[in-house]
């Protein structure tokens, strides 16, 4: 199994369509950087219901080295910090839904899943039934998510 390293976004928006435990189911530990456990905590103080790490056992929160994470200056803290972090560690796989971020991530070599692709992962593992009413879910909450993408990813959970 690689070692997953998460962005915020999709320990923003699994929770929000009760959905976070295929995280843990998926992935088993999964690294955040404290970049993260900082937006998750500007979350919190905003009225947002988001996890807090200190009560998931599965997340081990991870020390990014401020000057690898500086090499990144067009992404935000968190991006920055989680690509920095990924460089470190053999076999990583970033959970990434930035398209800048994940674009760098590329670049950089590094496997990359996006929250939806968590989903597909998820309905392929049966671990859930079906991923339409969960990117219906995802749109009430604010993800942003094209047309062309929603038709991509109910194709390819075969639904």
């Amino acid at each position: 199994m690689p070692n997953v390293i998460s962005n915020t976004t999709p320990l923003q928006y699994l929770p929000q369509i009760g959905q976070l435990n295929l995280l843990p189911r998926l992935c088993g530990t999964i690294r955040v950087p404290r970049a993260v456990v900082d937006e998750l905590a500007v979350g919190h103080s905003r009225g947002i219901s988001l996890p807090h790490v200190a009560a998931c056992s599965w997340i081990d929160v991870c020390d990014v080295d401020p000057d690898s994470a500086n090499s990144f200056p067009i992404l935000g803290g968190g991006e920055a910090e989680v690509l920095a972090l990924a460089r470190t560690i053999p076999d990583a796989l970033v959970l990434l839904d930035d398209a800048e971020a994940r674009r760098t991530a590329f670049d950089l070599g590094l496997a990359v899943r996006e929250t939806l692709g968590v989903l597909l992962d998820a309905k392929r593992a049966g671990l859930i039934p079906a991923a339409t009413p969960l990117l219906d879910q995802l749109h009430g909450c604010g993800f942003r998510l094209s047309p062309a993408t929603r038709r991509t990813i109910i194709e390819l959970a075969e639904e």
